[in-house]
């Protein structure tokens, strides 16, 4: 069985530890599967450095997130981690959700963008995920329109920027 820990550990949070060399080492669901545990631990930092493993893997191997939606989603209603809620956000539009699972989450993501106290990083990415969520189902296009106009009035500069990339993205003016 492989030990991803010593990868995790050491450092602080600006730094990424041994994540470059742990990802590719990740090559089957079981070493994955290991690796997803991880996101689970008390250790904040060993949690966000798995979640950053995950999601550079899961660009490549989204199908391996398949058999962890629950888990993911129980991730999404229990974490209150800064680093982890930013990584979340990027994991859930490579997963098929049902409708009643992709409501529950399109909630969540929008607590996360409209909370002023939360992370610029974590609102960011979580306005991207809405974004990304909404094509997998149009009755969410209105609920975005709301939070974008929303987003307008604020003066955050990484907010801001992440609503033009998404507005030249659709084609908007």
């Amino acid at each position: 069985m492989k030990n991803f820990e010593p990868y995790l550990k050491g450092g602080d949070f600006r730094s990424t530890a041994g994540v470059a060399q742990l990802v590719p080492m990740i090559e089957t669901q079981n070493d994955f599967d290991l690796l997803f545990q991880y996101l689970s631990t008390e250790n904040r930092l060993m949690a966000m450095r798995a979640a950053d493993a995950i999601e550079k893997i899961t660009i490549e191997h989204a199908n391996y997130l398949t058999p962890h939606i629950t888990h993911l989603i129980r991730l999404f209603d229990r974490t209150r981690h800064k680093e982890l809620k930013w990584h979340l956000a990027q994991l859930i539009s490579r997963v098929p959700l049902t409708n009643d699972q992709l409501h529950h989450i399109w909630l969540i993501l929008t607590k996360w963008v409209m909370d002023t106290s939360e992370g610029k990083i974590v609102r960011v990415n979580a306005l991207q995920a809405l974004f990304d969520l909404s094509k997998q189902n149009i009755r969410f296009e209105k609920s975005l329109a709301s939070i974008f106009q929303a987003l307008e009035k604020e003066e955050v500069p990484s907010i801001k920027a992440r609503l033009r990339k998404i507005k030249e993205s659709r084609g908007d003016p």
